[in-house]
């Protein structure tokens, strides 16, 4: 395993590789560095020019409508009073040439966590770069997931408070939250008090009275929450071209009216071939994300919920309701907004309304897209290339020179005990007292063994009375050596102090950081040059995570 790398005080910024980190499954690692162990589940290599050329020409090839799709962001930017450089962006899909680079995620209160920035900065980082290397116009799509039902795992934001602690700012559930779609709940009176909330947990700087003004203008009553999302991200990365789709338009459905025909005539087979994909990545020691029912549609019902539709002997089912396979195509050609996609058929979906050349995606979402290539085949569309994300750990600069100073493998301080503080601890332990200890404990081993041999000569039983002895006069060195690091802990609070507050920063409640705070936080903290800082030294790096300073 790759040891921590030497910093400097000064450093601003050092990589990890993400094969290091506990949480990284072991598919997106080799995405990351043996690309060829898990090339038949993908299109294409990111790290190949040739995988780009390839993915560009497939993008352009592929029959859309664009000028319709065109219109549907533009009417959508218009609600949200998107920035000119926004809408320039959208209209340059009408262009055949064309290609976006697209990433997605669920409209989380007042943005979600940092790694929802993080996901936005990387697909307009890539968008930049593919037009500066291969000569294409390109445009960065960000997807609201707005028909996702998981309002619990939305409707709150963490925060660092003043002492660096994890506290949390939630929503009360408004009418209908956790039983339909997001993009069916409108925001209540319920968002003010969590504005207020907002604004007297935040630490105060010279950014937040502008910060709290741009949040209230996003996230107000009587808002859905996925416009309110919408309108916060576009008003933070539209002036760099960031167009934003909300996935419930029902505009946009009849658009893919025919993906949604096929997957109820061949019902069943998405899901076959899922499993199929499923049971390769298992044989490859890898796991599968997703493991449909046998029958099931990669579609789901839009009525008063979110329904899942079914085959069951020849009749098909919404819910408990049945209905004939013709009334259903019906329905899904003359009323697609009445249907969603599901994981699996989301991305075709996505890559059949848009000219998708890259989708970048989280690591867990890997194990979903891995599984994905025989379904885009099934419906002629082409895959996309997969980029994972960038993905970072900001911390001040006491916690960075804390970590440089000791050597502190961020990895290690995401246990929440006090595991590797005894170890760090432990290391200031002076040398001589330590190996003191050390010959002490070999010297009662010696003795002792030999003490227990003499005595057993004169009478067998004095030897496990010998033994006894011998591990009474360990446990005292050990207790010696306890009180040692008892007062080597007192000596250091400074040091104790220190790496919890480098803790706190890095994992907050145990977890990884860009996955538990919101970026609201950060922009409270740097302001809007927290994305021009970002940009500037955050790589576009796949394998490597990336602790920084800024």
């Amino acid at each position: 395993m790759p040891s921590q790398p030497d910093l400097s005080s000064t450093a601003t910024r050092f990589p990890v590789e993400i094969r290091r980190l506990p949480w990284i499954k072991a598919l997106a690692s080799d995405y990351a560095f043996d690309f060829a162990r898990v090339a038949d589940f993908f299109a294409g290599d990111p790290a190949e020019r040739t995988a780009w050329t390839d993915a560009i020409a497939r993008a352009q090839r592929h029959p859309r409508q664009r000028d319709a799709i065109a219109d549907i962001l533009l009417a959508q930017q218009r609600a949200r009073a998107a920035s000119p450089e926004a809408r320039a962006a959208a209209e340059r899909l009408r262009d055949p040439s064309t290609v976006a680079m697209v990433t997605g995620q669920q409209a989380g209160l007042f943005g979600g966590p940092l790694f929802t920035l993080l996901k936005a900065l990387t697909v307009l980082q890539l968008a930049e770069r593919t037009a500066a290397d291969h000569g294409v116009p390109t445009v960065a799509i960000f997807w609201i997931d707005a028909e996702d039902h998981d309002w619990h795992e939305i409707k709150s934001c963490g925060l660092l408070d003043a002492d660096v602690g994890l506290t949390q700012v939630a929503l009360d559930d408004p009418s209908g939250a956790g039983h339909g779609p997001v993009a069916g709940v409108l925001l209540d009176d319920g968002i003010d008090s969590a504005t207020a909330s907002l604004a007297s947990m935040l630490p105060a700087t010279e950014f937040t009275p502008a910060l709290l003004e741009s949040v209230r203008r996003a996230y107000r009553p009587g808002v859905g929450m996925a416009q309110a999302f919408g309108t916060w991200l576009e008003s933070l990365l539209g002036p760099r071209g960031l167009v934003v789709f909300d996935a419930s338009d029902p505009a946009a459905k009849p658009l893919v009216s025919e993906i949604f025909a096929r997957e109820i005539a061949t019902i069943g087979d998405t899901s076959r071939l899922a499993v199929a994909a499923g049971v390769a990545l298992t044989e490859r020691g890898y796991h599968a994300q997703v493991t449909p029912q046998e029958g099931s549609a990669a579609l789901f019902h839009l009525g008063g919920g979110r329904e899942s539709i079914r085959l069951q002997g020849d009749q098909l089912f919404i819910g408990d309701t049945a209905a004939t396979r013709e009334a259903m195509l019906e329905r899904a050609r003359r009323q697609p907004a009445e249907f969603s996609p599901n994981v699996l058929l989301r991305p075709v979906v996505q890559d059949t309304l848009f000219p998708t050349c890259c989708f970048v995606a989280g690591p867990n979402e890997l194990g979903y897209l891995a599984q994905l290539r025989s379904i885009y085949a099934a419906f002629d569309v082409p895959m996309p290339l997969i980029h994972q994300r960038s993905s970072a750990t900001l911390l001040d600069a006491n916690a960075m020179r804390f970590l440089s100073r000791y050597a502190v493998p961020l990895e290690s301080l995401r246990a929440q005990d006090e595991s590797e503080l005894n170890r760090l601890l432990g290391a200031q332990i002076p040398a001589e007292a330590e190996q003191s200890i050390e010959e002490t404990v070999r010297a009662v081993d010696e003795h002792m063994d030999a003490v227990a041999t003499a005595l057993a000569r004169i009478d067998t039983t004095l030897d496990a009375a010998a033994r006894s002895t011998r591990g009474r006069m360990q446990d005292d060195v050990k207790k010696l050596r306890g009180k040692l690091l008892q007062a080597v802990k007192r000596k250091n609070d400074t040091v104790r102090r220190q790496f919890l507050h480098a803790q706190a920063q890095a994992f907050p409640g145990g977890h990884p950081q860009e996955r538990g705070v919101g970026f609201v936080y950060f922009l409270n903290k740097y302001g809007d040059g927290l994305v021009d800082r970002l940009c500037e030294e955050l790589p576009l790096d796949q394998g490597r995570h990336w602790v920084m300073t800024l």
